[in-house]
């Protein structure tokens, strides 16, 4: 670690861009030993052609992205898979962008892409913004917030490779999977919320609610083009369109961890909005 009044390389970059001023201080630390110690892939790896973009929503998580991000290239790196990260940031007012552009300069531009956008605009719009850019064959969409573990890729990876699914989805309601970090009410709330779509809708997925989804892209690219949801209810729709259409989906139990780091952005308002989501899918599904 640099002393106070060195300026090696690594301290000019995480200085020099001016955004000391309101990152956290175990940010900057992370940033710097990745910039010091620079053991990132920096070549796809040989042995597979199929590669994997990661499309990841952001609003105010410049605490979370560097852990995240540290994650998924150990994730990919251990299990030799081509990958790359896709950032849309909805003009957070954190520090977001800042530091991922200082994410970029470490894992190099060929693994990270930042499209931001102007402002929060909506989780469904995202995922289309994002998908554009994607250059891989296969696309994951996943939370920031590190409530979805990226350790759970290599087996939803895997699984998809078993029969060529077109969509893996991660469940928290099925086998192991599970729930961390809610209170009782919150818990009661998420599996009334599917068992009510589940009940209405009867789309055979234990978890249509869970945004941790391996996709093909083209499948992706099929699904999304049909779907009218723009917010909390797009992950759901989505699901429900791909099974009409007669998508295969495999499932793969998963651990789901509160937020990390910042607020939960699920409130009243998403809760009616879910419900009315639900009640439109059955009367055009």
């Amino acid at each position: 670690m640099l002393t106070r009044g060195e300026s090696g390389p690594s301290s000019q970059l995480i200085r020099g861009s001016g955004t000391a001023r309101f990152l956290d201080s175990h940010v900057r630390i992370h940033l710097q030993s990745l910039l010091q110690n620079n053991t990132t892939d920096k070549m796809p790896p040989k042995s597979t052609k199929d590669k994997y973009s990661v499309l990841l929503p952001t609003y105010n998580e410049r605490r979370n992205l560097p852990i995240i991000t540290w994650l998924l290239n150990k994730t990919f790196t251990e299990n030799n898979l081509d990958w790359e990260l896709i950032i849309v940031d909805d003009g957070s007012p954190d520090g977001t962008q800042e530091v991922a552009a200082q994410l970029q300069k470490v894992y190099t531009a060929q693994r990270i892409q930042i499209r931001a956008r102007a402002g929060k605009l909506g989780l469904g719009t995202a995922y289309v913004h994002g998908l554009q850019y994607a250059t891989g064959n296969y696309v994951i969409i996943m939370d920031a917030d590190f409530s979805h573990h990226p350790k759970f890729i290599a087996e939803m990876v895997k699984v998809q490779k078993t029969k060529n699914y077109d969509i893996v989805t991660g469940t928290r309601y099925a086998g192991d999977g599970g729930v961390y970090g809610w209170d009782l009410k919150r818990k009661f709330v998420s599996r009334g919320a599917n068992l009510f779509a589940d009940t209405v809708l009867r789309p055979g997925v234990s978890d249509l609610t869970g945004s941790f989804r391996l996709y093909k892209k083209a499948v992706l690219e099929k699904v999304i083009r049909s779907t009218e949801s723009k917010g909390y209810t797009f992950q759901m729709e989505m699901m429900v369109r791909a099974k009409a259409m007669g998508c295969t989906v495999a499932e793969v139990p998963i651990s789901f961890v509160d937020r990390l780091y910042g607020e939960s952005k699920l409130g009243g308002d998403e809760i009616v909005e879910y419900a009315k989501g639900v009640l439109n899918l059955w009367m055009k599904v």
